[in-house]
């Protein structure tokens, strides 16, 4: 990770430690029986005990630290002082599909804004034992298995047919028609190939690395792409607003992939 002197670096150094403990919880009950799995806005959209039990440590430990701090968590919503100039924005488990039936890319997101700007994050795949972070002003960067950490920069890539993109489905797809089936139909001729890997934090931690050359995706939420956005601009990337009417709806590459992959979803 950067070690210069940066105002913002003791907020990540804590998300990490928050990340790791949430990252335990994920991996006790990895594969187990004891998931408490119930399903929330419709039968696609599910939860799990790791879920909430990641949230809930998240939560004490900001309360601790930072009780002036506000926080928008994906299970328990906004709580804490809601005035206050910092605000934490949390996915406790992205990728919650993948891990109740035991497939190993799920993710712990958080990130922290400052006066509504992102200016630290993290996003932690526990199974994997992947490490993304950035601080703003202070690149981002992935440490893997203790090893040292490696700054990240995005895919160089300019041409589609050399690149590998990632996408997902929103959980209305069965009532609503613009599910993305459309947009996926149009660019899957175009491209090296497709990806669906079910989380969308890790998804844009990928094309912040360069193992994925870009990534779009309709009707997501705050907490789904807070933190890894940030990491995709510290890797020098971009992270678009797809369209206004689907949620939160990203486009995500360098800047010459980002404009190919906009010539076909929409």
């Amino acid at each position: 990770m950067e070690t210069s002197q940066n105002p913002y670096r003791e907020y990540l150094d804590f998300a990490v430690r928050m990340a790791w403990q949430a990252g335990a919880i994920h991996l006790s009950y990895f594969r187990s029986r004891d998931l408490e799995m119930h399903t929330k806005s419709n039968v696609y959209d599910v939860v799990t005990r790791a879920d909430r039990e990641s949230e809930a440590c998240i939560a004490r430990m900001i309360a601790a630290r930072y009780p002036s701090h506000a926080l928008l968590g994906e299970e328990e919503g906004a709580r804490g002082a809601a005035q206050s100039d910092y605000r934490w924005v949390v996915d406790p488990l992205d990728g919650t599909t993948n891990y109740s039936q035991g497939l190993p890319v799920f993710a712990v997101s958080i990130a922290l804004q400052h006066c509504g700007r992102t200016v630290a994050g993290v996003v932690y795949a526990p199974y994997l034992d992947e490490l993304f972070t950035a601080v703003r002003g202070g690149g981002a960067f992935l440490s893997v298995r203790g090893a040292a950490a490696q700054r990240l920069h995005v895919s160089d890539k300019s041409a589609l047919a050399e690149s590998v993109i990632a996408t997902g489905f929103p959980y209305d797809k069965d009532v609503d028609p613009d599910n993305n089936s459309a947009n996926v139909a149009r660019i899957l001729p175009h491209v090296r190939d497709l990806r669906r890997m079910g989380s969308a934090a890790y998804d844009l931690a990928c094309v912040a690395s360069g193992m994925l050359d870009g990534f779009w995706e309709l009707a997501l939420h705050e907490w789904d792409v807070c933190a890894a956005s940030l990491i995709v601009e510290e890797a020098g990337g971009e992270v678009r607003p797809l369209r206004p009417d689907r949620g939160v709806s990203v486009v995500a590459g360098n800047a010459a992939i980002l404009g190919e992959m906009l010539r076909y979803v929409r």
